[in-house]
């Protein structure tokens, strides 16, 4: 009779709760899924599924006649990869996009840090000047290149006219080879805002009883600085300069804007002012050499995934965080 009874009673409580828990979970799964689902939609049509196509093309001959029908796309190997070793233009095009990134990401980062820094002492006034620092961020790249011809024109130009005011005379920012790039750096730093709300709020995030302690212990400003603030915003540090670098990397809009698409003066673009992405953009959607466009759409790629496994590399030894050196 006992084993009757045992038999054809219920769960127990702690039964019970293991299973109401167990369907917790999986409900809990299943939402996460749900909320997931459009973002690997996206992925698959929109980044995995074209760079998987790009593959493919940039070992065959997909151009124009194959777009209109006229010839079959046939494989052609490692062609294009060939080919981009002896084009003058790939090896012009990769030195000013480095020569633009080098300079551009470290005067990005300490105009952003400068702001950030000057923002945290004025107090409740910040809220202002953070928006007013912040307003070029959200200024369209287009007219940021339009912007680039207006303000750095030789003779007209509203910078020239400010220099000639104190007695400089100004270069012909978009004419000469040695100009164009620190003209496209200066506007880059003027849309600082981005990175400087992340310093921002790395600074707050600073400990001040670390402050406190170098103060008792007779440290001076630039020692508080340079062994608290530093160390402590690292990771911010660390972040910004590998998003810069892929940014400046891949500058495309604000060039071709102003040198090689509508805002420009219609004079043929000065060599100095071709960076890589324009030049890719130009083989793909000018010329419609799509293999050849893909081959340096893949060599563009590997270039960024080196360059940031060498940064995340590096970083090992200098980035701090919160549970000590990564």
């Amino acid at each position: 009779m006992a084993s009757v009874a045992t038999s054809t009673a219920g769960p127990g409580p702690r039964e019970r709760a293991r299973r109401w828990f167990s369907g917790f979970r999986e409900r809990e799964t299943w939402t996460a899924y749900a909320f997931l689902l459009p973002w690997v939609v996206g992925f698959v049509f929109l980044t995995a599924g074209p760079m998987v196509a790009s593959a493919y093309l940039s070992f065959t001959n997909y151009g124009v006649e194959q777009i209109a029908g006229f010839s079959p796309t046939e494989t052609v190997g490692t062609e294009h990869y060939r080919q981009l070793l002896q084009d003058e233009k790939i090896r012009t095009s990769l030195k000013n996009t480095f020569v633009f990134t080098v300079m551009m990401v470290p005067a990005t980062m300490i105009v952003a840090l400068l702001l950030a820094m000057i923002l945290v002492r004025i107090g409740r006034a910040a809220g202002i000047f953070r928006t007013i620092f912040y307003i070029p961020q959200i200024t369209p790249p287009v007219a940021v290149g339009v912007l680039i011809l207006v303000l750095f024109n030789g003779q007209v130009g509203i910078v020239n006219r400010g220099l000639e005011l104190i007695g400089i005379q100004g270069p012909f920012w978009t004419t000469d080879p040695n100009w164009i790039k620190p003209s496209l750096v200066i506007m880059s730093v003027w849309a600082v805002g981005g990175t400087m709300v992340i310093y921002l709020a790395a600074l707050h995030g600073v400990p001040r009883q670390l402050y406190e302690a170098a103060a008792i212990d007779g440290a001076s400003a630039w020692r508080r600085f340079k062994d608290v603030t530093l160390p402590m915003i690292s990771p911010s540090l660390f972040f910004t300069f590998i998003i810069l670098t892929i940014a400046g990397l891949g500058n495309f809009t604000e060039v071709y804007t102003a040198y090689f698409g509508a805002g420009s003066t219609g004079a043929e673009a000065p060599d100095a002012a071709l960076m890589y992405a324009v030049y890719l953009f130009r083989q793909q959607f000018e010329f419609f050499n799509m293999g050849y466009g893909s081959a340096m759409a893949w060599l563009l790629f590997a270039i960024t995934m080196v360059i940031t496994l060498v940064q995340v590399t590096v970083s090992r030894r200098f980035v701090f965080y919160q549970g000590g050196q990564r």
